[in-house]
């Protein structure tokens, strides 16, 4: 096994991590949590990053990379909504998208066909990360206690900020994935 199919493989032992830290609902496990989709959002970039650059690039990186970023992307959201801190409608609809795409390239591939990710995609990609990110963030600042005064003149904002970002990446979900339908139709 080389290093970035480690480091695909290692998104999917650090999701179930997250999940863990984040239930714990404590200042440490949030923090830790943050640090932790932080590190696992990095190795999405670097195991692409190093199979082409290093030659690696292999059929098993080729299916595993896309399901290791499902896997933590939609764990982040299910925790974050199942602790109240984003609607589950949203939740639901980014499921929904991730699993259709991502059963439609694992077909996709099965057939010698290898569906490479649009713009688009990306994009989604990025303000999901940003959206997480954010509320991980208001997560770690709620609970603290050197931030509590600051805290509690900008939490409102914060969380505007928040839900804003959320509609974004719900937007971008959607559209990436009609995108991606219509790009695939052509094919």
């Amino acid at each position: 096994m080389n290093i970035p199919n480690v480091l695909t493989i290692s998104r999917i032992v650090l999701a179930v991590v997250l999940i863990f830290l984040l239930e714990e609902n404590t200042s440490l496990g949030n923090i830790l949590a943050a640090v932790v989709f932080a590190f696992a959002s990095l190795t999405d970039f670097y195991d692409g990053h190093l199979a082409k650059r290093s030659g690696l690039v292999s059929d098993f990186g080729k299916i595993m990379d896309p399901i290791a970023d499902k896997v933590l992307i939609l764990s982040a959201f299910g925790v974050l909504a199942n602790i109240g801190m984003i609607a589950w409608w949203m939740f639901l609809v980014i499921a929904v998208r991730e699993i259709a795409v991502t059963t439609s390239r694992l077909l996709a591939i099965r057939h010698g066909q290898v569906l490479a990710a649009e713009r688009a995609g990306k994009v989604k990609t990025v303000v999901q990360i940003i959206a997480i990110s954010s509320i991980l963030l208001f997560l770690v600042a709620q609970q603290s206690e050197n931030c509590s005064f600051w805290f509690y003149n900008a939490q409102r904002t914060w969380l505007i900020i928040n839900n804003v970002l959320m509609l974004w990446a719900v937007f971008m979900t959607v559209y990436s994935g009609v995108d991606y339908f219509r790009h695939k139709s052509k094919i």
